[in-house]
Parts: C-alpha cells; sequence; structure tokens
C-alpha cells in the first residue's frame, strides 16, 4: 500500500513472508538451527555479509516478527527480544556500560531492578546514582564526568509516580547521555518514549503485552547502534526469547490495542470509585486530577494504564488481609493479565529491602497495587470493596 499504516495496523498485519503452504497464520518455527545449502553461503552468514538465519540464539522468524512490531508500535529503528523483562533491563545495561562508567536511575523503579543497579552494578565497577523521580534538580546534581546512561521507568512501579519524558529527554541530550526507559507500565499504545527523545525502550513483555499471563519475555528497541552492540552482547551470553514465547507474544499483540482500551476504562472507573471509600487513605492513578503530575500524565500519556494503587489505613497487617479476603482478584506475582490482580508490594516485591529502603523510595506498608483485568468493572470493584471491609483494623 502506498498509504503508511497506523502503528496498531502493523501489529496486526506485520508477518513473517508465508511459506509454500500459504498459510494465515505465522506458523511456528521450533528449530535450533538453520540449515545451508553450501559453504559460501555458512561462511557469509557468521561474518554478517547476509541476513540469514544460523541459529535460534541469534535469530528466529517468530522472534524476528515480534521485534518487528515492537519497532513499528514504538517508532524504533530495531530492537532485540529477550526470554524475560529483567534479562532486557540486564542486558540494556550491561552490553553498553562497562567499568568506571556511571548510571543515573530513578530511586522508584521495579524491586528486581532496584536490586540491579545497587548491589551488582557495582561488582562490575560500575558506580550509580538514584534519584527522585520528581526532584529535577537531583537529576542535574547526579551527573559526573563518567555518567553514560539515565535509566527510568515512567509510571513508575508500583507507586506510580510520573518523570516528565520531554524534560529527561532534553536533560539527556545536553548531558550527550543514553536514555533508557522502562515502557512496560503504558505500553506504546499509551507513550512513546521515543518520540520524547528515548535511545532506548524496554519492556517486560510478560504483562500487557502478552497480556493473559501464559509466557515470559522482554524486549529492547531504539537506536540502531545501541540496538547492535545489545545484539552482540545478547548472541554471546544467551539471554534470547524462545520462537514459541515469541509466537505467542506476536499474536498478542494484535489485540494489544482493544485491551488497553478496556484496562484503562476499568482501572479509572476502580479509581475514582475507591476514592470515596472510608477504608483507604488515598487512591492513586495518573489520569486522576489529584495526581501530583497530573498535568506530565496527560501531556505524554494517551490514558492512565490498567495500573491503580491504594493505601489502607490499616498499614502492613491490614495489607495482608486484604490479600487473603479477595475472592476474585487474583493474589500471584504479576500484572497486565486479563483478569485483575492485587499484590502488597511491601510484602511480597520489595520485602527484601529494609524499611528504611522501602520508604526511601515510596513503599508504604499499606500499600495495594491492582491491575485491573478485563472484567465487568462493577465485580471488580465489589471485590474489592468487600475485601476492604473485611481487612478494615
Amino acid at each position: 500500500m502506498s498509504k503508511k499504516l497506523d502503528p496498531v495496523t502493523q501489529a496486526i498485519r506485520i508477518q513473517t513472508p508465508r511459506t509454500s503452504q500459504k498459510e494465515h497464520s505465522t506458523p511456528l518455527y521450533l528449530t535450533s538451527s538453520f540449515i545451508f545449502e553450501e559453504a559460501e553461503a555458512m561462511r557469509s552468514a557468521f561474518a554478517d555479509e547476509s541476513d540469514d538465519n544460523i541459529y535460534s540464539r541469534f535469530s528466529n522468524p517468530n522472534v524476528d516478527e515480534f521485534i518487528a512490531k515492537m519497532c513499528a508500535l514504538e517508532g524504533a529503528e530495531a530492537g532485540f527480544a529477550t526470554s524475560t523483562g529483567m534479562s532486557a533491563i540486564f542486558s540494556s545495561m550491561f552490553a553498553l556500560l562497562k567499568q568506571g562508567d556511571h548510571l543515573i536511575c530513578c530511586s522508584s523503579v521495579f524491586g528486581s531492578t532496584y536490586t540491579l543497579v545497587t548491589k551488582y552494578l557495582q561488582r562490575f565497577g560500575i558506580e550509580s546514582t538514584l534519584v527522585s523521580a520528581r526532584d529535577n534538580a537531583a537529576w542535574e546534581a547526579a551527573v559526573k564526568p563518567n555518567t553514560k546512561m539515565v535509566y527510568l521507568e515512567t509510571p513508575t512501579n508500583p507507586q506510580l509516580e510520573l518523570i516528565d519524558l520531554e524534560w529527561v529527554g532534553q536533560f539527556a541530550k545536553k548531558h550527550q547521555l543514553i536514555l533508557n526507559v522502562d515502557n512496560c507500565f503504558a505500553t506504546p499504545l499509551l507513550q512513546r518514549p521515543i518520540d520524547f527523545g528515548a535511545d532506548l525502550v524496554v519492556h517486560s513483555a510478560t504483562k500487557w503485552i502478552d497480556g493473559q499471563g501464559r509466557v515470559l519475555g522482554g524486549v529492547i528497541v531504539g537506536r540502531a547502534d545501541l540496538v547492535n552492540d545489545i545484539y552482540l552482547f545478547c548472541r554471546n551470553t544467551g539471554p534470547s526469547l524462545s520462537p514459541f514465547n515469541a509466537w505467542i507474544l506476536s499474536k498478542s499483540l494484535e489485540t494489544l490495542d482493544v485491551r488497553m482500551q478496556r484496562h484503562c476504562e476499568n482501572a479509572l472507573h476502580l479509581a475514582q470509585a475507591l476514592q470515596h471509600n472510608p477504608h483507604v487513605f488515598w487512591v492513586k492513578y495518573p489520569f486522576l486530577p489529584d495526581h501530583p503530575q497530573f498535568e506530565i500524565a496527560k501531556k505524554q500519556m494517551k490514558a492512565g494504564g490498567g495500573v491503580f494503587c491504594i493505601e489502607l489505613k490499616g498499614g502492613l497487617e491490614a495489607g495482608r488481609k486484604f490479600l487473603d479476603s479477595l475472592e476474585l482478584l487474583t493474589v500471584t506475582a504479576n500484572l497486565g493479565d486479563s483478569r485483575s490482580i492485587a499484590s502488597h508490594p511491601a510484602s511480597t516485591t520489595h520485602s527484601k529491602l529494609t524499611d528504611t529502603e522501602r520508604r526511601a523510595v515510596g513503599i508504604t506498608p499499606g500499600l495495594i497495587r491492582i491491575s485491573a483485568g478485563l472484567e465487568k468493572a462493577a465485580d471488580i470493584l465489589a471485590d474489592i470493596e468487600q475485601a476492604l471491609e473485611k481487612s478494615a483494623v
């Protein structure tokens, strides 16, 4: 077609070239390696003189299709898919940082990311500085002569703090830093960090991209030169996405747009309804007008996402009782599912942090994170309200 297709359409229509069987849906390529008809063709492939597939740790038609769709959605030049979201985050850092480099990282990040930055980077001689999501002056003060990368989430997990992508894009450009953004919570349907100057975007595809809690996966997209370095790193270290998982994720992208519309509608409805619940201190959701960064959310996001947080008046004990009292919502270590999910970060994802560390990154004792699923909003709300009544202390 002469007309450039919308990214949502591309996520449905991008497809691996059909085989002689003329299949409508891309088949699975469950093969560890690929054959060559002659020695010269194999030599050429290993010399990077051709795009021929060699080995599924390097590339695979199912994986390539998934990457192409993610690049279209994010507006990226290139990408590489990994076995999990954390392997995407790890690879995006370790492929590009070396001993003596310095990383600036938002302090409000997923628990495993926090541990990676504060514990493991330093083992390899890579410095890091954690800064508050809302303190622009702290970001400026954190810059050192050896600073090479800025890493952040927006909205953050689980506190739903927002970072002004326009501002941080200008900040990274001014200091000639690689801007690496975790876009998992928003998905490219709600915001595209590359449009604001991000060099890399990472996702845990396990979440909204799969959308049904079936498989693990991760993806890194962005500037072609940076992605090539990441590809070479992953090709030799092995955190590659399996063809089967890639096949699932590629098919999932065909429904991402309609799913995210429902997730966002449900989350906003639930957040609004719970603002008046007597057992809740506060409700936090990017598209609620009382969110501290509501104007930033409206500027850079098309909708508020599928996650919201509540703070229970009973603190830690109320949080545990709330989870035990749920009848419909699932208690599990995931989000972005078709089924609504509740978690209590203080006793789960951030439990290995000290109380001081948790509070420093905004994890309060009664914080409950809810991932709004695709069920009818009235059913989700009824279950939350009855659990709040039972957990009141």
